[in-house]
Formats: structure tokens, C-alpha cells, sequence
């Protein structure tokens, strides 16, 4: 049975399915012997992932001090926020202890805003990183296990990386997004174990070529797409080696990628697309899924067993929902980057160690049984950073709830307005962008750009080509042609950008992440038919859209 709701935030209706209260019935926690039953969910699928992003900020990166030591340190709290920030390495340390900040539940006031006052009050770390496993590689966030890595984000186990989002197991990659076990890639989407190649989409195991789509086990191919172990063709044509070498030597200059980028955009569409991207998925109902079993609304995720609305989950998850960016975990509700043991927990975010029965906790590793807490380590039966023995917590937070029932507060993640960033800060404005005055009409923060104290932008004319470029670049401020920000050419980017023979880019980082994220589908299932034998398909590419979009069955027919 499907009951209507009206979203409290949007006001458009959406469904609360037997199925999603068969999972809010699961995942209820059981404190002192009584079951605490979840309440439906008040907003939509994608306004509670609206929420969850905006607690998260990845990408702004800023140079700031640590309020413990007074040491420079790189956050992604910006300077003048009012929330103390301790460098990493002391954060994790003896040299302060959570529970001095502990205060007394106060059932006059609504529990949110005690929560923002203890979020006040209690430091944070200036970053998310595994750093202990990480080295040369302080300019990266939600990432672990680097070496020689600059500007990447969510994104492990990588070396000389830089530039790129959500890579695992690179090496001498730059510019990449969702790229796994690859090498010496630029400007890639969606690809696994590739190898010196440029402008690959969604490509499996090729290499030495660029400009490629659907492709898997090429080797030397050049604007191809949905094509199977070939080498040596061109435009889907087969060309001898020397033909082919012939035109790949052409596209060193800029004006000559840029054309051969737009002849790539007409050329996709010439072939099917499947009607999702995965695969080894079996009962699945998303996109970019791999290795997963009833997954439903799932997107950009692997390893699920019996989840529904998960998004980026990393590692493997089961029997979890509305999940943002979480991994190793069971039973989880509400969540937004969490991993690594994760059990039986609901409303929390920014835990990466072994936690169970938690409850609207943030950054509180390898601790349990703990309810409102912030920076708690290794511990247990706290609320509101206060100690309490199992009998007395298991007394007071049943009390908690009921009164947070009245207050409408109890499952609902933690507001936008008490977010540690700003709107235009978090993942947030990524996928769901809004403006100032609707940002501010609604009570949330806004960033304004501040561009006092910056250099003046030197008038470099940016060379075609990589040999035209000398180190004297790397002394420059450039412009970016499209935000009309500054940005800076590394010494590891330039040669980087000489070894595969690119030309340095005229955008900054930023502009360069949006493009690559244009290439991707958005997280919206539409209903479809397919375009070969009609059957019926639900999919991320709107009724709207030039591509013909063909069942599993029929694309894989369709391979070349």
C-alpha cells in the first residue's frame, strides 16, 4: 500500500510505501527493552538527500589556524566560522576531552537547539581525512590512504593524483570522476582499469586512446563508441596504425580538442545507451550500481544488499536507508558519511570508526549507545557529551524522544540552518543549486564570494599546446575563462599535462568539476520504453532526451 504525503519543504507529494515502513519498523532502536518506533518520513526522497548533502562541504578547502595550538593548518571550516577547529592529529589526541563541554538535557527548549549550542562549543577537526595512512597530501578531504595526491576528494588508496573526485587505486591520474584502478588517465568519467587515456566515459579496461564511450578492452582507439576489444579504429571505422597514429598526432593543440570534443557529443548519440549504468546488480532500481541485490532508488553505490535510497555508498551496506556517502555498515537510518563498522545508528554523520546504537551523533568514533553527542571518542551512555551510567541513560532517552515527538523533531535528520557550512559550501549545491535569496528565505547560511586581498590576474595568453608551454607559467595567477576566478598550474600538473601531451586548461578546478558532472545522469528515474523492442524500462534518461535507450537485452545485442 502507497500513502500520499505532501513534502513539508517542497510541497510536492510523494509515497510512503509498505515497504519503506517494513524498514522504519527494522530499524527502530530499542532502548531499555522498549522499541522507539520511527516515525513516516515528512519530506521527499530528494529533500531529505538535500538535507543530509548540506551538512557535508568536500570541496572548499581554506588556510586558517588551529584554535588549540595555534598552528596553520588547511580546513574545510572556513576562518571566522564560529565553530573551534583542532588540526587533525590533536582532534584525535589527549589534549582535550569532549566531555567537559557535557550539558543536562533541558525539556523546556527543542532539542535542535541545544544540539547547535554543544556544535558551538565543541571543537572539530579541520578536516576528514584518513591523514594517519596519508602522505605529501595535506589539499585533500574525505579521502585516505593517499601519497602525492593534490586536490582530490572523496577518494582512497591513490598516488600522484590530483584534481579529480571520487577516485580508488589510481596512479598519475588528474581530472577524473568516479575513476577505480587506472593509470595516467585525464578527464575520464566512470571508468575502471584504464590505461593512458583521455575522455573516456563509462569504459572498462582500455587504453592508449581517448574520446571513447561504452567501450570495453580497447587499446588505441579514437572517438568510438560501444565497441568491444578493438584497436585501431576511428568513429567505430577500423583504420590501419599508421592512419590511426595520423590522426591521433593532430589533437595536441587546444582549438583541435575542443573540436574533436564537439564532434564526441554528436557521435554519442549515434549509438544506444543501456537504460542504467551497472553492472552484476540483480533486483536493482537506480544508477551506477554495482555487485548489488534489491537495491531500490540506490544510486552511485556497491555492494548493497536490501537498501533503498542510498547514495554513494563506498562500501558494502545492508539493510540501510536514506543513506549519504556511508560504507561497512548494517542498519543505519538517516545517515550522511559514515563507514568502517558502522551499526545500528540513525541521524548521525561524519563517523569513520566502529560505532553501534547511536542517535544524532557527529564525529564520535569508536563510541556506542551515545544520543545527541559531538566529539565523543570511546564512549558510551553519553547524552549531550554528559556521562551517565547504562540505568540512567537508559531512563532518560525515552524521555528525550517523547519530548522531541512533541517538538516534531524525532526522525528528522539535523536541519539545514544548524549545517556547520553554508549552503553554497556543501555537497548540497551541487546536485540541488539554488540562489541566495532562496538559501536566506528559508533560514539556511550563504557564503558570499569575497574577492578582496587577491593578486592581480597576469594577461596570460594560455599556448595551444603542451611544448609551447614553459615553466614561467607555473609563476602565474590565470584567470578562469568561465567564472572569471584565479587559478594556479602546479609543477606536478605541468608535467603531468607534458607526459600524456594536454595543453594546461583554461578553467580552475571547479568549473572543470561541474563539466564532468554535466556528463553524468542526474539521480532521476523516469518511466520509458525501450527503444528497440518496447519493453518497459525505468531509467535515468528523461522521455525528453535525443539517446536511444535500449533494455540490457537489446543494448548488449547491439555491442560491436
Amino acid at each position: 500500500m502507497h500513502n500520499a504525503h505532501t513534502c513539508q519543504q517542497c510541497q510536492t507529494s510523494f509515497s510512503v510505501t509498505d515497504e519503506d515502513r517494513k524498514f522504519l519498523d527494522m530499524l527502530s532502536p530499542i532502548i531499555g527493552g522498549m522499541k522507539q518506533n520511527l516515525p513516516e518520513p515528512t519530506m521527499c526522497p530528494d529533500c531529505r538527500l538535500q538535507r543530509r548533502m548540506a551538512c557535508v562541504n568536500q570541496l572548499s578547502l581554506y588556510e586558517r589556524t588551529c584554535d588549540l595550538t595555534g598552528a596553520s593548518v588547511i580546513s574545510n571550516i572556513r576562518p571566522g566560522s564560529p565553530y573551534k577547529v583542532y588540526r587533525q592529529e590533536d582532534w584525535h589526541s589527549d589534549k582535550w576531552d569532549a566531555l567537559e563541554y557535557g550539558k543536562e538535557f533541558d525539556f523546556s527548549r527543542p532539542f535542535f537547539d541545544q544540539w547547535q549550542e554543544l556544535c558551538l562549543a565543541v571543537p572539530r577537526p579541520s578536516l576528514f581525512t584518513g591523514y594517519e595512512f596519508d602522505e605529501n597530501c595535506a589539499y585533500t578531504n574525505h579521502a585516505g590512504k593517499n601519497k602525492n595526491c593534490y586536490m582530490i576528494f572523496d577518494s582512497d588508496e591513490n598516488r600522484d593524483c590530483y584534481y579529480s573526485y571520487s577516485i580508488n587505486q589510481c596512479e598519475n591520474c588528474c581530472d577524473c570522476f568516479r575513476v577505480r584502478k587506472s593509470e595516467l588517465c585525464y578527464e575520464c568519467v566512470d571508468c575502471v582499469r584504464c590505461y593512458g587515456s583521455s575522455y573516456l566515459q563509462d569504459c572498462d579496461n582500455c587504453s592508449s586512446s581517448l574520446f571513447l564511450k561504452n567501450c570495453t578492452g580497447c587499446k588505441d582507439c579514437l572517438m568510438c563508441s560501444n565497441m568491444k576489444n578493438k584497436q585501431f579504429c576511428i568513429e567505430n571505422k577500423q583504420y590501419t596504425e599508421a592512419e590511426f597514429h595520423a590522426t591521433r598526432d593532430l589533437l595536441r593543440t587546444r582549438s583541435a580538442l575542443c573540436s574533436a570534443q564537439e564532434r564526441f557529443r554528436a557521435l554519442k548519440l549515434e549509438y544506444p545507451q543501456k537504460y542504467m549504468h551497472g553492472v552484476q546488480n540483480e533486483d536493482v532500481l537506480g544508477d551506477y550500481l554495482v555487485g548489488c541485490k534489491n537495491a531500490q532508488f540506490c544510486f552511485d553505490s556497491e555492494d548493497l544488499w536490501d537498501c533503498r535510497y542510498v547514495y554513494q555508498g563506498f562500501m558494502p551496506l545492508k539493510n540501510c536507508m536514506d543513506i549519504q556517502e556511508c560504507g561497512d555498515g548494517e542498519l543505519l537510518y538517516e545517515c550522511s558519511v559514515m563507514g568502517y563498522d558502522i551499526h545500528s545508528s540513525l541521524f548521525c554523520s561524519h563517523v569513520l570508526a566502529s560505532v553501534s546504537e547511536m542517535i544524532y551523533c557527529s564525529l564520535c568514533p569508536h563510541s556506542k549507545n551515545c544520543f545527541g553527542c559531538i566529539g565523543v571518542q570511546r564512549k558510551q551512555y553519553c547524552i549531550l557529551n554528559k556521562q551517565y551510567t547504562k540505568e540512567e541513560y537508559e531512563a532518560l532517552v525515552p524521555r528525550i524522544i517523547e519530548h522531541m515527538r512533541k517538538s516534531r523533531e524525532y526522525g528528522e535528520f539535523l536541519p539545514v540552518s544548524v549545517s556547520t557550512y553554508a549552503y553554497n559550501e556543501s555537497l548540497a549545491m551541487d546536485y540541488y543549486p539554488m540562489t541566495k535569496q532562496d538559501v536566506e528565505s528559508r533560514g539556511w547560511k550563504w557564503l558570499d564570494d569575497e574577492r578582496k586581498n587577491r593578486k592581480e590576474a597576469s594577461a596570460v595568453a594560455l599556448p595551444e599546446s603542451i611544448a609551447e608551454a614553459d615553466d614561467d607559467l607555473l609563476k602565474n595567477v590565470l584567470t578562469c575563462r568561465t567564472s572569471k576566478k584565479q587559478y594556479k598550474i602546479t609543477a606536478q600538473e605541468l608535467k603531468f599535462y607534458r607526459q600524456i601531451g594536454v595543453p594546461v586548461p583554461d578553467e580552475c578546478f571547479f568549473e572543470r568539476h561541474k563539466g564532468r558532472m554535466t556528463l553524468r545522469n542526474k539521480r532521476t528515474l523516469y518511466e520509458r520504453i525501450c527503444g528497440k523492442c518496447s519493453k518497459s524500462i525505468q531509467t535515468t534518461y528523461g522521455p525528453d532526451r535525443p539517446e536511444q535507450v535500449y533494455c540490457e537485452e537489446c543494448y548488449l545485442e547491439a555491442l560491436t
